[in-house]
């Protein structure tokens, strides 16, 4: 059996969220997968913005670099914006994979057209940025947004949950696509008993990229370092940047 070990970072620091992000890769991870959890000491409680992003991404590196000290051998950027996943991949050897972009080409696989839920309305427009990215545009029929914080999927009382399932409904019924995306890591615990109420596949990111990560592990692929996803160029930073020389 191969034994692997996969951090998966929460880009914010909301512990509650970790674990919940946590607890789905878990669930999935093969017997001999290790589930490194972790997220930011400093940073942002949530991200739900340009802005928020920005902040995360800092964090993003500072996990991977703290990762790899750990004896994790990939890595899962566990926001649905996938902040900082470009410059992860510099730092990482490993396959390093975001959630959005794990549950697009998952819901590609098992369906020629899919919806996106998520949290705030702003958020829908960097989740059109990353269709566009991943080349995924044209799969997707239609973005819908529960209009609530994403720590609200944290805060006990199950409202969150109930409009992550009546958009999802709406979704299916007026959107006519074969599945649907969640976009958001704090929503990964819900996709199973959506996907068995529903009858079509509702998909998370946080598992599928887990997934994702381990059969690059098992087909011995980790991230190129020819080009621009090369190391970083070695050069002096300074103030809370300098913990990141050397990759």
């Amino acid at each position: 059996m191969q034994e692997f070990c996969i951090q998966v970072i929460n880009p914010n620091t909301s512990a509650a969220m970790t674990e919940t992000i946590a607890s789905a890769a878990r669930a999935v991870a093969s017997p001999g997968t290790t589930i490194l959890a972790s997220c930011p000491t400093q940073g942002v409680e949530s991200i739900e913005g340009h802005f928020d992003e920005a902040i995360a991404a800092v964090g993003v590196l500072e996990q991977v670099r703290l990762g790899k000290a750990q004896g994790a051998q990939g890595h899962v950027i566990a926001c649905f914006g996938d902040p900082g996943l470009l410059a992860a991949r510099e730092l990482a050897a490993g396959p390093t994979v975001g959630i959005a972009e794990a549950a697009m080409h998952m819901a590609t696989l098992v369906a020629t057209r899919f919806s996106i839920v998520t949290t705030l309305p702003r958020t829908l427009i960097i989740a059109r940025h990353l269709l566009r990215q991943y080349g995924f545009e044209h799969h997707c029929a239609a973005l819908h947004a529960i209009d609530l914080p994403v720590l609200a999927l944290e805060d006990g009382t199950g409202l969150a949950q109930q409009k992550v399932r009546e958009r999802c409904i709406q979704a299916m019924r007026e959107d006519n696509s074969g599945a649907i995306v969640l976009g958001c890591g704090g929503m990964a615990n819900l996709a199973h008993e959506l996907t068995c109420e529903l009858g079509i596949p509702v998909i998370d990111g946080v598992t599928a990229a887990v997934k994702m990560v381990e059969s690059l592990l098992a087909l011995g692929l980790g991230t190129s370092k020819r080009g621009d996803l090369a190391y970083p160029n070695q050069k002096p930073l300074t103030g809370c940047f300098a913990s990141l020389v050397g990759g």
